[in-house]
């Protein structure tokens, strides 16, 4: 066989985030096909062969690609909604207009989503939809479509939900599908859908929505689901006071002790929040390696708290961070919660010495990967790794007076991507997106949102 062609990144700084967090101040990257074949400190061997392209960066600094956790993209259409609610309520208002979304909309919100977030440096993504009205279409294969046009690597958490306003839920009626057929859908998705290889494009995870959206029934079967089809698990957990009151007159017990009672807690599952937790709690969680999504905007958007992340940490939990949807944090992409882990956990009881700008890195970047199951291959630059790598500008404004170039990437204003690569192939230019169009992107979403808002209105 051919030997893969190289690229070779040089005259940058870099941030590995390997296990000794090993960074150099001017290093080289060297790709061959798909993956990271070697990198170091000073300008890459001069007799490498077979160089397709070799790229100056300096004034670079070169990290992993961004990990994103948690996400609803067909929230994309319904941003700007209900901007003054707490959760239970910001989801009753939204409920019934989320009820209404087709495929044709999903489509739109999911190339909206994943355009914000590419662009911004996510090389790996994922998506908990979870929403699947009667006659919608093909939901998730839009996703997934979207995903694979994008060129980011992607997760799609298959969401459900069977507990309805009837039941004491709070989705309406018509929102929810039964437990069989959420089930069987599920499987469906992943038979069709899921890739278990090291480079894999598309993964799926089982993931019904919430503790109060979703029957005992249903976690229990979806776990056993999961687990005899090798995949992982996903679900909201612990985000609110409410939350927790609910679990309790509904289960007799706090989410954490429920989820534990239905199979719900592993090294295989990952939650979305986590914010209302007690000592017991994160004992739990970091005895059986359970995995957290922390989205602090979000969290602070809709008044929910501040999660004890530090505290987390130094259980030994795995953390890693997410946008969540973007009609609970409209900007939509990562480097904003980058910024925002470390200063909302310098308000909570650690001050000063929460969270580190590198920490919100790690956070950024391995931690998503460790949380999604990806640590083997993706998360830090190590030679082996998948070439999933972003070259942030920091020769900017914004940033050229800043010394450190970690400090200047999670303190300072978003810094443009220079360029980003999934398995070594580029999907970002000078921060506009490769291989979709973002001005059309834009022009598409502006009109499913109107088309979503008129028919909520006449229903």
């Amino acid at each position: 066989m051919a030997a893969p062609q190289r690229t070779v990144i040089e005259n940058c700084a870099i941030a590995t985030v390997d296990a000794h967090d090993t960074e150099y101040a001017s290093g080289h990257v060297v790709v061959a096909g798909s993956r990271i074949e070697s990198l170091g400190a000073g300008r890459a061997p001069g007799d490498l062969e077979n160089v397709g392209r070799r790229i100056d960066a300096s004034g670079h600094l070169v990290t992993p690609g961004l990990v994103n956790t948690h996400h609803h993209f067909y929230q994309w259409i319904t941003r700007g909604l209900a901007t003054d609610h707490n959760l239970f309520d910001w989801l009753v208002a939204l409920y019934p207009t989320w009820a209404r979304i087709d495929e044709q909309m999903v489509y739109a919100a999911a190339q909206g989503s994943l355009a914000m977030m590419a662009r911004g440096g996510v090389t790996t993504a994922m998506d908990h939809h979870y929403v699947f009205p009667e006659g919608a279409g093909d939901l998730s294969g839009a996703v997934i479509r979207a995903a694979r046009e994008t060129g980011v690597r992607f997760t799609l958490a298959r969401g459900s939900m069977d507990r309805s306003e009837k039941d004491g839920g709070l989705p309406p009626d018509f929102a929810v599908e039964t437990l069989d057929g959420a089930l069987a859908a599920t499987e469906a998705t992943i038979d069709e859908h899921h890739d278990p290889s090291f480079d894999a494009m598309t993964q799926v995870a089982v993931a019904p929505c919430s503790p109060f959206s979703v029957s005992t029934e249903l976690m229990r079967q979806g776990a056993e689901l999961a687990r005899r089809k090798g995949v992982r698990l996903h679900t909201h957990g612990s985000e609110t006071v409410e939350e927790e009151k609910f679990c309790h007159e509904l289960f007799g017990m706090g989410p954490t002790d429920y989820f534990e009672s239905t199979g719900w807690l592993g090294e295989d599952v990952w939650m979305a929040h986590c914010v209302h937790m007690n000592d017991s709690d994160i004992d739990a969680f970091a005895r059986t390696k359970t995995g957290v999504a922390h989205c602090p905007s979000s969290n602070a958007r809709l008044a929910a708290g501040i999660a004890r992340v530090p505290d987390l940490l130094a259980a030994g939990v795995p953390v890693g961070l997410g946008v969540d949807g973007t009609a609970s944090n409209e900007s939509g992409e990562l480097h904003t919660e980058l910024r925002n882990a470390l200063l909302v956990n310098r308000l909570g009881p650690h001050r000063e010495s929460a969270l580190t700008a590198r920490q919100a890195l790690r956070l950024g970047t391995y931690g998503g990967a460790q949380v999604l199951g990806r640590a083997r291959e993706t998360g830090s630059l190590e030679p082996g790794k998948l070439a999933d790598l972003v070259l942030w500008n920091l020769d900017t404004l914004a940033h050229s007076s800043i010394a450190d170039p970690v400090s200047a990437l999670v303190l300072g204003a978003a810094a443009p991507v220079t360029a980003s690569f999934v398995g070594g192939r580029q999907i970002v230019e000078n921060n506009r997106l490769l291989h979709v169009d973002e001005d059309a992107i834009a022009r598409s979403t502006r009109a499913q949102a109107r088309r979503l808002a008129e028919i909520a209105a006449r229903s």
